[in-house]
C-alpha cells in the first residue's frame, strides 16, 4: 500500500491527526509525510485544520474531505439497483414509473428556480451545466454554428439507467422541458448505448 493511501486510512479510522503522529506511526519524516498530505490536499483528499495550542505555535490537523470517500469502497451501485428491484417488486412497474416522473418534475422545479430570470439560451445553458456538474455529470457547453451542445462525461446515476432505461428517457424529457419555448433538443450520444458521454443537441427555436 502507497504512503498517501495509508495516510488516508489512518485519517479514516482515527480522525484528525498531526503531520506528527502520522510520521511516528508510519516511521517517516515528518518533512516526508508532510510532503504527502500536500499531495493530497492538492487532490481534494484532506484538509487542515490550527487548533490553538495551550502554548507555543498552533497545531495542524489534518482530516479527510468528503471527497475522499472516493478511495473507499462503494455500494451505492449495488444499492440502487436493489431499491429499483424492490420498487418494482412491492409498487410494480407504475410505481416505479411514478417515483422516475416525481424526480423529473422536482429537478424541473429546482433547474427553473436557478434560472430566475436568465433570458437568453446561452445564459440558462450556462446553469444548467453548472447544476449538473455539481450533480456529478461533468458537463460542459460547446456552441456548433447556430446551436449548442450540452455534453456530460460522466452518469453518476448510470446504474440506476443500466436496470431502467426509463431514467435516461426522463432526463432527455427534463432538458425538452426546460427549454421547450426557447429550443428544442435531442440525445446524440448516450453513455448507456456505449458513448463516452451524454451529448445533447439544443437547437434555438427560430
Amino acid at each position: 500500500m502507497k504512503t498517501s493511501e495509508k495516510i488516508v486510512q489512518m485519517l479514516k479510522t482515527r480522525g484528525p491527526l498531526t503531520a506528527k503522529v502520522l510520521a511516528e506511526e508510519l516511521v517517516l519524516t515528518t518533512m516526508g509525510v508532510r510532503q504527502h498530505l500536500q499531495g493530497l490536499e492538492d487532490s481534494g483528499d484532506v484538509v487542515f485544520e490550527d487548533k490553538k495550542a495551550v502554548r507555543g505555535r498552533p497545531t495542524r490537523f489534518w482530516s479527510l474531505t468528503t471527497q475522499s470517500n472516493s478511495h473507499f469502497t462503494d455500494r451505492h451501485p449495488e444499492l440502487t439497483v436493489q431499491l429499483i428491484d424492490s420498487v418494482k417488486t412491492i409498487f410494480g412497474e407504475q410505481g416505479l414509473e411514478q417515483l422516475i416522473d416525481h424526480r423529473e418534475s422536482t429537478s424541473l422545479d429546482l433547474y427553473l428556480e436557478a434560472m430566475g430570470n436568465k433570458t437568453s439560451l446561452i445564459d440558462k445553458l450556462e446553469v444548467l451545466k453548472q447544476l449538473r456538474t455539481d450533480e456529478g455529470y461533468m458537463a460542459s457547453i460547446e456552441q456548433e454554428g447556430d446551436f449548442y451542445w450540452l455534453l456530460e462525461n460522466h452518469c453518476p446515476i448510470c446504474a440506476a439507467a443500466s436496470q431502467c432505461l426509463n431514467f435516461c428517457r426522463s432526463e432527455l424529457q427534463l432538458f425538452q422541458r426546460l427549454f421547450e419555448a426557447c429550443a428544442t433538443v435531442s440525445r446524440e450520444e448516450h453513455i448507456i448505448e456505449g458513448a463516452r458521454r451524454c451529448a445533447y443537441k439544443v437547437v434555438p427555436i427560430k
